[in-house]
């Protein structure tokens, strides 16, 4: 009798302390946004109509310039030298889609390394392709995503495609390879099955 005098007194305490509280609501991780690399560039701003006519004129041949206009030829790059000339950098940066800043995503590329340890990768620009960076040139910056992993992940092969979940945010990084429109801190890279 005394010990349900103390389940009842127990149970009404606990009653008036649980209802001056209010219930913690539970969160659960929100899934990412499944992107695609074809997201990763805003739409293009529709061009103006443009006349049938519009530049049609009277044409004069001897403005139009050519190999005997009077102006020297540019001189020959020394012989091996010509993939050391600069390269012409855009007038304008490539845009990003900036509504995409802060989202939790999941993408899948291919990764270029930037900073490892033996086979262990804590940074690397994710591209669309293979090859991207190293043998060809490299894509618009709005196609490469700079990703930064602290506990590093084991690359299997360089050609071999992967998953990265994590925050993107609409910031550039520039590294000595390829200009970045994007960056991602990643909570996980994972082999992609299948290519």
């Amino acid at each position: 009798m005394v010990l349900r005098r103390c389940e009842a007194a127990l149970l009404a305490v606990l009653g008036v302390v649980g209802a001056g509280s209010r219930p913690v609501p539970l969160h659960a991780v929100e899934a990412p946004l499944e992107l695609q690399w074809h997201q990763l560039v805003p739409p293009a701003p529709p061009k103006p109509p443009r006349s049938f006519l519009a530049g049609r004129g009277p044409v004069d041949l001897g403005k139009l310039g050519g190999p005997d206009d009077g102006t020297p030829a540019p001189p020959p790059l020394p012989e091996g030298r010509w993939m050391s000339a600069p390269v012409r950098q855009e007038a304008m940066p490539a845009p990003v889609v900036e509504s995409l800043g802060g989202k939790r995503v999941h993408i899948g590329g291919y990764v270029v390394p930037l900073g490892f340890e033996a086979t262990r990768v804590t940074d690397f620009l994710l591209v669309p392709f293979v090859g991207a960076c190293i043998h060809v040139p490299p894509p618009p910056a709005n196609q490469i995503i700079y990703v930064k992993i602290d506990q590093g992940f084991d690359v299997q092969g360089t050609f071999d495609p992967v998953w990265v979940t994590g925050t993107l945010k609409v910031t550039p990084a520039f590294t000595g390879l390829a200009d970045a429109g994007y960056s991602l801190e990643a909570e996980k890279v994972e082999p992609r099955p299948g290519g």
